[in-house]
């Protein structure tokens, strides 16, 4: 057997053992057309070319409860991915719910959503660090990956108010900069009724 023989039966069983990598959604839907013009502090935020459709996902509450991001339709939605073991993301709570108190009267939502493997842990955490009127989902299974990937946290999708995926950012963002809610205000205006 030659080396190139070798090569390609490694390649090949290796693709067969990986366990699959989840994919951000590909489904085109329609042109965004001109990006909004970004402030610095949101210099790594993505705003997608095309907006992409998604699979609808369920989700449960700290309560049992199914729930989907179907129920926000006409709304942009703020999807935070994060977890317990996640320090930024615990500085990242505090400025997500300000944002989802801010906007509680507009057409923004933020939707939390806990990728613990221990849910049953999540409400305890909260509580202990006196963030227990938090209102998170919970996906211990990591079901988000079948929309987008669950490998960075924090992470935050936005989604347009038809549930189609706009944009994202991963990693930590100070969301309590003065610059961030106008910005919010205006992805809101172009994409909450699509």
């Amino acid at each position: 057997m030659n080396k190139t023989h070798l090569l390609s039966g490694l390649l090949v069983l290796s693709s067969l053992l990986m366990p699959a990598q989840a994919q951000v959604a590909s489904n085109k839907v329609y042109n965004t057309g001109e990006a909004i013009e970004k402030p610095l502090i949101m210099s790594r935020f993505i705003e997608m070319q095309s907006a992409r459709s998604v699979p609808e996902v369920m989700f449960t509450d700290t309560k049992g409860e199914q729930i989907s991001l179907k129920q926000y339709k006409g709304k942009l939605v703020l999807v935070n991915l994060w977890a317990t073991w996640c320090a930024p993301c615990i500085k990242e709570i505090p400025q997500m719910e300000n944002i989802r108190q801010v906007n509680k009267n507009n057409d923004l939502v933020v939707v939390p959503i806990s990728i613990d493997e221990e849910s049953d842990k999540v409400q305890a955490f909260l509580d202990r660090h006196d963030l227990g009127h938090y209102q998170t989902w919970l996906d211990p299974k990591k079901t988000i990956d079948q929309i987008m990937p669950a490998d960075v946290v924090p992470a935050t999708y936005v989604f347009d108010g038809s549930g189609n995926l706009v944009g994202f950012l991963r990693g930590y963002l100070d969301w309590g900069d003065k610059e961030v809610q106008p910005y919010l205000e205006k992805l809101t205006a172009k994409y909450a009724k699509r």
